[in-house]
């Protein structure tokens, strides 16, 4: 990956993208940022309003101290240095959902400093080239609530059900340089925050969002004049924004314009951004402290407690299974791409020691290719998830290992996990009861085997004349004939026997 690889081609010459974005990730927590209302997502409208959030006369606003304590954990699983002292500023603006008329934030002093997310464009490949891109900041704030339009044709509603519910402002550095590596970036913090457990990750639900910030210059220049556009909800709306704004931007500098700095809104149906306001300064938002709370002050213990509460991360994760359990480059990086996937594949993991009396690394390769084509190809099929997945870890650990040891054929496994996933029933069970244990019996196979050959003379003839590609059918039909319960192993032993 380097910086040359994504450029815009205009009358001019070459244009490079500048990218950076602000993610707003809503914390996990019971509770709101300064108050004990809940957070639940999909409430009846103004159902989850304290009197703080409704910026009621004398209410007092009081830390959460979990919402504090997740975005410590988000600092420290991305290496960024943890402020012990940091300050609550209140940011100025009238907007109709934010009933104090002010949004409790940090500018000056955040809760978290400078990080870094290490990413690259080619997962699966090992020897892909990575890039670090660097986070500025992260700070603590309360989300505003939500402006409700479709519901009357010329009036507008408030829902107050958002407002105080904490979020973590991700800043990033401007180090991003094409719409890939956006996408890129934006992915690989989705799946630490889902790992770390700070944010659910649900773009979709509006848990997590991004501001991009777009400029554009000719290589090697100073920055260009950037905008803005606001509450990006996915990871491909974000990467056509840098698109589409970069190019948007070019086309008005070379026809003699100039570019605004502004806030725009993305319009997905027609895949463009237009403009929403003119950019404002900090200054314009008239920030100082916030009286009604002290400074933050972190003590050791309480940074201690956060740090050991992390779990593995996904790169640490990742390289574990490709050293410890030897899986393929491309099997550990889809595992570990999202946190309930690594967690299942873990829990299946044990399982399998456990039920086979073996290793965790002697049961891994079967475990991982098993879920990421049977299972996932199952489930994608069915229209479900892995969360909803009717074969949970150990029972699709007891199906391997009746393959394991050789009690049924890959082959007749396939048939056990239909039938499994159509009833419910269990593989020790579905195997008995129909009656498809594997048959190492030699003389049965044999029998079959010597029924193959008479059958197909012509063919052993085209075989002993050198035409080796036939030992697959021989294979085959004889498995065909032991109506797929026959040993393959015993099978191929008996028919190079048969075959001289």
């Amino acid at each position: 990956m380097t910086e040359t690889a994504y450029r815009i081609q205009g009358a001019t010459g070459e244009w490079e993208v500048v990218i950076g974005l602000e993610v707003h990730a809503q914390v996990t927590s019971e509770a709101k940022l300064f108050s004990g209302a809940a957070t639940a997502f999909g409430a009846e409208p103004n159902t989850q309003v304290s009197l703080v959030d409704a910026a009621m006369p004398g209410m007092l606003p009081v830390p959460n101290r979990e919402c504090i304590r997740q975005a410590v954990r988000t600092g420290m699983a991305i290496e960024a240095k943890i402020n012990k002292w940091s300050r609550f500023d209140r940011k100025n603006y009238f907007y109709a959902d934010l009933p104090q008329g002010y949004q409790i934030s940090q500018l000056y002093h955040p809760l978290v400093g400078e990080g870094a997310i290490e990413i690259s464009l080619d997962d699966k490949n090992p020897d892909a080239v990575t890039k670090r891109i660097g986070i500025e900041r992260i700070h603590v704030e309360q989300d505003a609530g939500k402006l409700m339009h479709d519901q009357h044709p010329t009036r507008s509603y408030v829902d107050l059900n958002r407002s105080g519910v904490a979020l973590m402002e991700i800043v990033s550095k401007p180090d991003m340089r094409s719409p890939a590596e956006a996408g890129a970036y934006l992915s690989k913090l989705r799946t630490i925050l889902r790992y770390v457990g700070s944010c659910d990750g649900n773009m979709d639900q509006g848990s997590m969002r991004a501001d991009v910030n777009v400029s554009v210059r000719k290589p090697g220049e100073e920055f260009g004049t950037r905008t803005e556009t606001k509450n990006v909800n996915s990871v491909r709306f974000v990467m056509a924004v840098v698109e589409h704004e970069a190019n948007r931007q070019v086309d008005v500098l070379e026809a003699g314009g100039k570019i605004v700095q502004e806030t725009r809104l993305y319009d997905p149906d027609r895949n463009e951004t237009r403009s929403m306001r003119s950019k404002e300064d900090a200054h314009d938002y008239r920030y100082f402290p916030d009286p009604d709370l002290l400074p933050l002050e972190l003590d050791d213990a309480f940074l201690e407690e956060c740090r050991q509460s992390l779990p593995e991360l996904p790169d640490a994760k990742r390289q574990r299974y490709e050293q410890d359990l030897g899986l393929s480059a491309y099997n550990a990086a889809t595992l570990t791409a999202d946190a309930d996937t690594a967690r299942w594949f873990e829990a299946l993991l044990a399982e399998g020691a456990r039920i086979q009396k073996k290793s965790e690394s002697e049961v891994a390769k079967a475990s991982a290719n098993w879920l990421l084509s049977e299972l996932y190809g199952a489930l994608n099929r069915l229209g479900k998830s892995l969360e909803s997945s009717p074969v949970g870890p150990e029972e699709g650990a007891e199906l391997l290992a009746l393959i394991a040891d050789g009690t049924i054929s890959g082959t007749i496994a396939k048939q056990v996990f239909e039938i499994m996933l159509e009833t419910g029933d269990r593989a020790p069970k579905i195997v008995e009861e129909k009656g498809l244990k594997q048959t190492s019996d030699t003389g049965a196979i044999e029998a079959a085997v010597a029924k193959v050959l008479a059958d197909n003379g012509d063919k052993v003839e085209q075989y002993k004349a050198g035409k080796e590609a036939l030992f697959g059918f021989f294979v085959g039909q004889t498995m065909k004939a032991m109506q797929g319960k026959a040993n393959p192993q015993v099978v191929n032993e008996l028919i190079k026997k048969a075959l001289g």
